[in-house]
């Protein structure tokens, strides 16, 4: 058994937000520990979870948190939605992990060719209409989209960022429950954007968490992050 699979649960956001970090470095580099994974874990995990990160994600088949992070059984509490759109289910799932589970990290995590951000961007642009439910999903991207154009983005990952950026905004301005708990240290929140071809992360945002700086990008991409 190695040391990941006996670890103890951070007990800081610094501390979760390493350790997440590190098992994506794992897993771009193609040498993931597949941690927590085993009969044992699942033995242990049974009769309560003690997950060390709230992880609100695209439901997009290939942004498997455990995966991409390297995890395993109790580590992560993930709720994922299409444009990891964020409407009051959403906003009580993320406070049941942070007040009842007491994670001490929340991650909103995007992704490059996402299509709830394309399909958005077509409606306002071009005036493309969707059916159903699609179009909710579209209604809550649509403030992202337009605060990127107006700030003149171009590119791809630069309407990404500018979604995660203000998902995470949204849940802070919406959820008491999370501002009192990054106020007292007790938690943090980081927006964080996945390259799927690459399978790495970059930092966009954060609050009550120093994050770690951002790899060089291209014009008109993803800015720098941002610390508050």
């Amino acid at each position: 058994m190695n040391d990941d699979a006996t670890r103890a649960t951070p007990a800081t956001p610094s501390e979760a937000l390493d350790l997440l970090l590190a098992g994506n470095q794992r897993f771009t580099a193609g040498t993931p520990r597949h941690p927590n994974q085993d009969a044992g874990r699942r033995a242990d995990t049974a009769s309560a979870q003690h997950p060390y990160a709230v992880l609100l994600g695209c439901s997009d088949s290939r942004l498997a948190a455990e995966i991409i992070f390297d995890q395993g059984l109790g580590d992560l509490f993930v709720v994922r939605t299409a444009g990891h759109t964020a409407g009051p289910e959403i906003l009580g799932s993320i406070e049941y992990g942070v007040s009842v589970l007491s994670c001490p990290l929340v991650v909103v995590l995007g992704h490059d060719a996402c299509g709830a951000v394309a399909a958005t961007r077509a409606a306002v642009e071009n005036g493309a209409t969707t059916r159903g439910y699609v179009r909710d999903v579209i209604e809550r991207v649509t403030p992202s989209v337009l605060a990127a154009q107006a700030a003149g983005v171009a590119e791809d990952d630069g309407f990404i960022a500018t979604h995660v950026r203000n998902t995470v905004d949204l849940i802070m301005d919406r959820s008491r429950e999370l501002t009192e708990q990054v106020a007292a240290g007790r938690t943090a929140i980081v927006g964080l954007t996945y390259r799927l071809a690459e399978g790495s992360v970059r930092p966009v945002i954060s609050h009550g968490v120093e994050l770690p700086p951002a790899p060089p990008t291209g014009p008109g991409t993803t800015s720098a992050p941002s610390s508050r």
